[in-house]
């Protein structure tokens, strides 16, 4: 499975911006011979993190942004995880993961279940009440988390059960913490077996600056691919789905689990 990342830098507040910046981003990484089989966009990319006015440029109902990438994976003939958007619903506003199939076809959502207290981000979106799913593309049993989900072993841990093999975060992760985005993914992919994709932004946005460095780790804990701290890019890579169920196999974690004892 070939998968292509775009880490972003996002035009704050400014969803036809943003969607224009996917377009073309599309044309250069998915209209190649040797494309990819999934492209990964990062966490509230049409709009980035503007909490203070998300009740102006949030959507309702991800209608426009939905219709581009379905229309999107039917024109190039990808599966997209389309990253997460603020998306209306009634009163409130989730942020919301989409996924499609190289049909067009949506397959998949996920509402970000844990909000950031650090940002009071509580006070702009309602958490997401479903409980997590997995999802397959081309066969492969596959899962989405946002950003803040990382820290919360415990949603990895049951996708994993669930037969996950790769699982997808959408971010928008701090330098501050860069550390922290490194080593919870190197030890989500280790303690669960699968690979870790992460597309997360870079630039800065109301004094924040975001530590880029989408990762691709395999199922044994090693960097696959790795993108920059601070620039806008593609970063490709290959993943070799007979190593989940190797690592499984070699160490058998998941059959030496003994859940009633803890």
């Amino acid at each position: 499975m070939k998968i292509a990342i775009y880490q972003m830098d996002i035009v704050p507040g400014a969803p036809e911006k943003n969607h224009e910046k996917v377009k073309q981003w599309f044309e250069q990484a998915a209209s190649q011979e040797d494309k990819p089989d999934v492209v990964v966009l990062p966490e509230m990319w049409t709009t980035a993190y503007t909490l203070t006015i998300l009740d102006q440029v949030a959507e309702n109902d991800q209608k426009q942004t939905a219709a581009l990438l379905s229309e999107l994976a039917k024109q190039y003939g990808v599966n997209v995880v389309g990253g997460s958007i603020a998306t209306k619903e009634g009163e409130n506003i989730y942020n919301r993961a989409l996924v499609f199939n190289r049909k067009g076809e949506q397959v998949h959502q996920y509402d970000k279940i844990h909000l950031v207290p650090m940002l009071n981000e509580h006070l702009y979106l309602a958490g997401g009440q479903e409980k997590v799913q997995t999802f397959e593309l081309d066969g492969v049993k596959a899962a989405v988390i946002i950003c803040y989900d990382l820290r919360f072993p415990e949603l990895a841990r049951s996708l994993a059960l669930a037969g996950t093999e790769v699982l997808f975060i959408v971010a928008e992760w701090p330098e501050a913490r860069q550390s922290h985005w490194t080593t919870l993914q190197q030890a989500r992919a280790i303690e669960n077996q699968m690979y870790v994709v992460s597309s997360n932004r870079v630039g800065t946005y109301d004094d924040v600056e975001f530590c880029g460095r989408s990762l691709v780790i395999n199922p044994w804990g090693d960097l696959v691919a790795q993108g920059s701290q601070d620039k806008e890019e593609t970063i490709i890579a290959d993943l070799e789905l007979k190593d989940v169920q190797d690592v499984r196999q070699n160490v058998p974690v998941f059959k030496s689990r003994v859940p009633d004892l803890y």
